[in-house]
């Protein structure tokens, strides 16, 4: 793990403050999520009026996540070369604002994924320069609640437009062809907060130049690093498209005017323990908190396998929030850990690319099987017993190798 010096001015006792950059991306983050889960939570009920079984499901949201997590490599290791960051976040949230409206206007599946994938190549532009640049401008004592107070933000955003979808959905009536036109509004609110408030850290493309001219790629980055990506690829195995919840909960009994409200409840519930998660990962590790937050998915995950109610699927949905809480900020945090500054675009792009071709498998089988037999029961406990190993695994290696849990300070 690397070691860097704290900021210049403060005091080594006293706890270092989120840089207005850090800031200014989380509220990028809020209203990129704002206008995104406008649309998602009732996305699998509008390919089914289209006529998509819930294999095509599988594979329109496994490739729309899948196929451009190959943009997130290259997007990291250029983001660790040129001299602005920036420009690469506003080109990838642009991207994205400019392709989700004409989802509206789709009339068959295939245009969806599309649409969809457009999207999400965006994503695959902005996600590792920015996780990047968060980390660049955060001293390492705090960096599990930098990037907690970056994912609180985003799932804040996702309330908010999972409430607004409700509104416009089940108080006026709106068609969800004329909600999804709303996510123009938010998405052209984060490119000017990026336009005006993100910057690049003062000093860092004299530093990148010199370390990166040599054409250094993933090969360079250390062998922790790999150690990791190896075992939370055994995790991502179960990580298959939220939109089979969201079907599950369908089946569950919870009406399609109500999957918005739910949808902003898991959001809430993710605002609420994110920064606490990313601040226990600075304070006990990064593996315990990982190891806990895997064993939680897993049981959410047999969970909605089993249980067949309305309550059943709200409670649930709690519970996987929580999941995301103690996970997001600290698996990012691990990362930024084991990595140097001018390599940390390279680290994120991998990752992301690993993360997103192994999305693609598990939402496709997921899907099939599924459709296979006609019960949610066997694919979901797959999924539920591949996050139960991920996590056995992980709290071996930190019992074996990694007994400080992974902090940034150790």
């Amino acid at each position: 793990m690397t070691s860097e010096p704290n900021t210049a001015g403060e005091a080594a006792t006293s706890e270092p403050r989120l840089s207005p950059v850090v800031k200014a991306t989380g509220f990028v983050s809020f209203f990129t999520d704002m206008g995104s889960e406008i649309i998602y939570p009732v996305m699998p009920m509008f390919l089914r009026q289209m006529g998509a079984s819930r294999m095509m499901i599988g594979w329109i949201e496994g490739l729309a996540e899948g196929l451009p997590a190959f943009v997130k490599l290259l997007a990291g290791t250029l983001s660790d070369r040129v001299r602005n960051r920036k420009w690469l976040v506003f080109g990838g949230y642009a991207l994205s604002t400019v392709m989700k409206p004409f989802i509206a206007i789709a009339q068959v599946p295939a245009q969806v994924l599309g649409l969809r994938m457009a999207d999400r190549v965006g994503k695959g532009i902005r996600t590792a320069p920015r996780d990047a640049l968060v980390a660049d401008n955060t001293d390492p004592r705090i960096r599990g609640r930098a990037f907690g107070f970056q994912r609180a933000m985003d799932h804040a955003g996702a309330v908010s437009g999972g409430l607004i979808g409700f509104v416009l959905l089940g108080v006026f009536g709106l068609g969800l062809r004329k909600m999804i036109l709303w996510s123009l509004v938010p998405g052209a609110l984060a490119l000017l907060t990026i336009a005006l408030f993100v910057k690049d850290k003062t000093g860092r493309a004299s530093a990148a130049k010199a370390g990166r001219m040599a054409l250094a790629g993933v090969r360079d980055l250390p062998g922790d690093y790999f150690i990791y990506v190896a075992v939370a690829s055994v995790f991502t195995i179960a990580n298959s498209s939220d939109a089979f919840l969201l079907l599950r909960c369908s089946d569950m009994g919870v009406k399609t005017a109500v999957i918005p409200l739910l949808w902003a409840a898991l959001h809430l519930v993710k605002t609420w323990t994110s920064l606490w998660g990313g601040r226990l990962s600075d304070r006990i590790g990064r593996v315990p908190v990982l190891v806990f937050g895997w064993v939680l998915y897993g049981w959410v995950y047999l969970g909605f396998a089993y249980f067949g109610n309305v309550w059943a699927a709200w409670g649930l949905f709690v519970m996987y929030g929580v999941f995301f809480g103690l996970t997001e900020g600290a698996s990012r945090a691990v990362i930024a850990d084991l990595v140097p500054e001018g390599n940390r675009g390279t680290a994120f792009g991998f990752w992301g690319m690993v993360e997103g071709v192994l999305l693609v498998v598990a939402s496709i089988i997921t899907g099939w099987l599924w459709d296979r037999t006609g019960s949610a029961v066997l694919p979901l406990s797959i999924c539920g017993g591949f996050a139960l190993l991920a996590s056995a695994v992980m709290g071996l290696l930190g019992l074996l190798r990694w007994r400080n849990g992974l902090r940034a300070s150790a």
